[in-house]
């Protein structure tokens, strides 16, 4: 018999999920974390007084106990919801700019078709026609898709089949006029890492659709608080971990899973792997290439990595009405150019200038998230990891630092009096993101959301090696809902095999 039924490699959100989900069914399960605490992109890290969260900006799908979405769905069946308490922000985002433009959004829908009607009149019936158009656009999605219609049809859906592979900025360029208005709407490509004119529309639709439906949330005490319950629930279950001992290789014999040899060189016997890791990192890596089919590293090699992040943690000595932040979450724009050519520009330039940049207060919709008197803020634009490791090691902090001294400048440009309520302050580069979470360039989305590698187009959990599954960033849509769901699903498809 196998030491294990499971072992899941890696502690982020899939893992942890697919781990939790797996030790709920009664299966042998092993968490292998080189990190000495689970999380991965969910976690904070403390200075001083301050606990910084890392990377959740917005949590989305989770919903109202009246009203859930899939994400409270999964706390639900995997028993963490009341290990939790979560913070429903009050408003969606707000677009700022250096020349005083200010626009804050609200989550209700009349609410936002509202607010840029006041700023943008002459496009007063297009704005309400493109909310309709997205309302429409999920509602498809929802039939074909969360509802599995066995035979849709462009008759029945054809906002879907319409839309599915256009990008964002030619539906955008067709509908309006004013560049700000569509600046405005097409804030939440940074959310997804990819300039508007490769970002599916679906995307877009389906965020303003999450967001407005279940509103965005917080967790209470940060994204570390929602790992830790996730895991603590997993030993509950009876489900073993070993933090600092990453996998190093898998062991595979006539095309199924056998072992997992850890880093310390410990062989473990099971007869399933869920892997938190990259395909390509699992592949080329961890497994023999006798082991490992070609067409499997064709589909790898056909995808991009994903950009990295440059940003700020910022801890003041006063509450966020002092500096006159008014909304948690905030998208930064110099002007209102969005083209590819300047997009990717930036994220290939180590320097920060005009570069696009989200800025969170946590405390707006959470006053207790800092200690009292103080509030702190993440600011984050999007770097490539490549130029960054092209830089001297001996020119590396005065590149990074100089980096900061540019992104604090951007900042003040909305919020001048930032810098002199300044008490703790950390900055966080791809090569950061490198070595806290082992991603190929520091990437922060998995993949690239190309329109060939959209929703439409995600590569299978499973894997032609029996036994073999994945979970996670890499392995479909990336942010917080889309990969905690990925775990949950992988570990229902290896219960399911089981009889479980």
């Amino acid at each position: 018999m196998a030491d294990y039924d499971a072992i899941v490699i890696g502690a982020g959100n899939g893992g942890l999920t697919s781990s939790c989900a797996l030790a709920q069914t009664g299966l042998r399960v092993l968490l292998l974390e080189r990190h000495n605490i689970p999380g991965g992109c969910g976690t904070s890290f403390c200075r001083g007084p301050f606990e910084f969260e890392v990377a959740l900006h917005q949590l989305s799908g989770l919903g109202r106990p009246e009203k859930p979405g899939p994400l409270r769905m999964t706390f639900d069946s995997l028993g963490v919801t009341d290990d939790l308490e979560f913070v429903e922000a009050p408003d969606l985002y707000q677009v700022a700019m250096p020349d005083g433009f200010r626009l804050p959004l609200k989550t209700e829908i009349p609410q936002m078709i509202e607010a840029m009607q006041q700023k943008f009149p002459s496009e007063k019936e297009a704005i309400k026609d493109f909310f309709d158009l997205m309302g429409q656009f999920a509602n498809d999605m929802m039939g074909a898709f969360i509802f599995r219609d066995p035979a849709p049809s462009r008759e029945k859906y054809p906002a879907l089949y319409t839309y599915a592979l256009r990008d964002v900025e030619s539906v955008l360029n067709e509908r309006f006029k004013d560049p700000l208005l569509k600046a405005v709407f097409a804030a939440y490509w940074g959310y997804l890492g990819v300039p508007p004119c490769r970002l599916s529309f679906a995307y877009l639709a389906m965020l303003f659709f999450q967001y407005s439906e279940f509103k965005p949330f917080h967790v209470k005490g940060g994204s570390q608080a929602m790992s830790n319950a996730i895991f603590n629930k997993f030993l509950t279950y009876g489900g073993e971990a070993r933090f600092s001992c990453g996998a190093k290789k898998i062991i595979v014999e006539k095309g199924e899973v056998k072992a997992v040899i850890t880093e310390e060189g410990d062989e473990i016997t099971t007869n399933y792997v869920v892997s938190n890791a990259s395909q390509a990192y699992t592949y080329i890596h961890m497994i023999d290439p006798e082991h490992v089919p070609e067409n499997v590293i064709s589909e790898v090699k056909s995808r991009n990595v994903a950009v990295s992040a440059f940003t700020m943690f910022i801890g003041y000595d006063c509450e966020p009405e002092e500096l006159g932040i008014t909304e948690s979450m905030n998208f930064l724009l110099s002007d209102t150019d969005f083209s590819a050519e300047r997009v990717i520009n930036n994220m290939w330039n180590v320097g920060i200038r005009d570069d696009f940049m989200a800025f969170s207060c946590y405390d707006i919709a959470d006053p207790d998230f800092s200690p009292p008197g103080k509030c702190q803020t993440n600011t984050v634009t999007l770097k490539y990891g490549e130029p960054w490791l092209n830089i001297d090691p001996h020119k590396y902090h005065d590149a990074k630092f100089r980096c900061a001294d540019e992104m604090l400048h951007r900042m003040e440009q909305i919020y001048p009096d930032l810098r002199k309520h300044i008490e703790e302050i950390e900055v966080a580069t791809p090569l950061t993101f490198m070595r806290y979470l082992g991603h190929s360039g520091g990437s922060i989305y998995g993949y690239e959301q190309l329109i060939k590698d959209s929703m439409f187009f995600q590569p299978k959990r499973d894997s032609p090696i029996k036994g073999l599954y994945f979970a996670g960033g890499w392995a479909g849509d990336c942010g917080f809902e889309p990969t905690l769901n990925s775990g949950k699903a992988v570990a229902k498809s290896i219960a399911r095999q089981l009889g479980k």
